[in-house]
């Protein structure tokens, strides 16, 4: 049976159809030809029950923020606000990416909406002080994949539905310890790329400059203040943390800045109609999937099978962090969330491990492979954006995914890095 899933799965990839296709039709053909006696309208039942829990309701209510926000000034601002500190020093352009990246996660939450918003600017300004184009590229789609970790994340959102006793707002916040992890790796990486590779220094801002790009950046910083103060006072759930970011992007970019005309939304609602409708379309898809699988008692079968040697709660989350990272190399990671996480989640709580702590790595794992070859899916939305090959926007990636797998180590070794915010509870 699942021999069959998975080969209709790769016929159907190898033919060309989007990844919701296979999704659908391979559990589908799977009903019919293995488990005559369940009626095939019941994937029907399981797809639309995939897409009704509330907590989705965050999800095009972010993406319509952060497309506001793209189309916008803000990233502009968060990188004058950012360069205007630590463009100067060693390396300052690539500290200067991978901090905004970090702040921009803050406000859209998606790594492909960071690799346009902060990387289009940012290239270039990398490109003049004499960075390779392919060390700019692999610097750009990586850091973006801090946008997965710091809330709002849509990972995380994703991984809570499959994950019946984490908390949204537990796991927003959760994701900003690993993310200023990553960020800071990067940054020390770029002091010593541009030391041995001798970068020329940008030029030094005066401190009335400083003041001005900052009062510039001021409203735009106000996002991840409300969404994670507003969350973590408890003044708001995330789903109407995501709709006050949504009203305060109009206010921001169409009243008090006035880079967008209110003749402008309906085309970015458009734009945000279209992602959200293939995001929910892989969701629904996911859910009737992994309906199969539980059917069929695959994860019934791993737990025997991975338990059967007594393994300890961190072995527990080495073989989790490996699957999925495999997994989001080909797969796109919702997709692999939404489908893997049932399976494992019993081993991982049977063998004690934190739920919160289990969706830091997995929804780290998936940020990992959405820029790691053959198939991340930040490698394709670089390449398109840049106009570059695939082989060029891979070259340079190598010491960054290094940095990547040394940091999911430490967040699978020390947990406080992801459950810091318990010791303010």
């Amino acid at each position: 049976m699942v021999a069959t899933l998975l080969v209709v799965m790769i016929v159907l990839l190898l033919i060309g159809f989007p990844m919701m296709i296979p999704l659908i039709v391979a559990p589908l053909l799977v009903v019919i030809i293995f488990f005559p006696n369940v009626d095939p309208i019941f994937m029907v039942q399981q797809m639309i029950q995939g897409i009704s829990p509330e907590v989705l309701l965050a999800v095009p209510l972010f993406i319509f923020a952060a497309d506001i926000m793209s189309t916008g000034k803000t990233s502009k601002r968060l990188l004058d606000f950012v360069g205007s500190f630590v463009g100067h020093l060693r390396g300052g352009y690539a500290i200067t990416t991978a901090v905004t990246c970090t702040l921009f996660g803050a406000i859209s939450g998606s790594t492909q909406a960071t690799v346009v918003a902060v990387g289009k600017p940012m290239r270039q300004r990398l490109l003049s002080v004499g960075y390779k184009d392919s060390s700019a590229i692999a610097l750009i789609i990586n850091a973006s994949d801090v946008a997965l970790l710091i809330p709002p994340s849509i990972g995380m959102i994703i991984y809570a539905l499959a994950a019946p006793d984490a908390s949204v707002s537990q796991l927003f916040m959760a994701g900003i310890g690993p993310g200023v992890l990553v960020m800071v790796m990067f940054a020390v990486f770029s002091w010593f790329y541009a030391k041995v590779k001798n970068i020329p220094l940008a030029d030094r801002i005066g401190w009335g400059d400083r003041f001005t790009v900052f009062r510039e950046a001021l409203l735009p910083l106000g996002f991840p203040v409300i969404i994670v103060g507003g969350i973590f006072s408890g003044l708001f759930s995330p789903t109407e943390a995501a709709a006050v970011s949504v009203v305060y992007a109009l206010l921001l970019e169409a009243v008090i800045y006035r880079s967008i005309k209110i003749v402008d939304i309906p085309k970015i609602a458009m734009s945000t109609g279209l992602v959200t409708s293939a995001v929910f379309v892989l969701v629904a898809g996911g859910q009737a999937f992994s309906w199969v699988l539980s059917y069929a008692r695959i994860p019934h079968m791993v737990s025997e099978a991975v338990l059967s040697f007594d393994p300890s709660a961190t072995q527990i989350l080495f073989i989790v962090a490996i699957f999925f990272f495999i997994g989001c190399m080909f797969v796109d990671p919702i997709v692999v969330i939404l489908i893997l996480t049932p399976i494992f989640y019993p081993v991982a709580m049977a063998a004690g491990v934190d739920p919160v702590h289990l969706g830091v790595v997995i929804v780290f794992q998936a940020a990992l492979g959405s820029a790691t070859p053959p198939f991340g899916v930040d490698i394709f939305t670089a390449s398109a954006v840049f106009g570059k090959s695939y082989l060029d926007v891979i070259r340079g990636t190598p010491p960054y995914i290094i940095m990547l797998l040394v940091a999911s180590f430490l967040i699978i070794m020390f947990e406080e890095i992801s459950l810091w915010y318990r010791i303010f509870q």
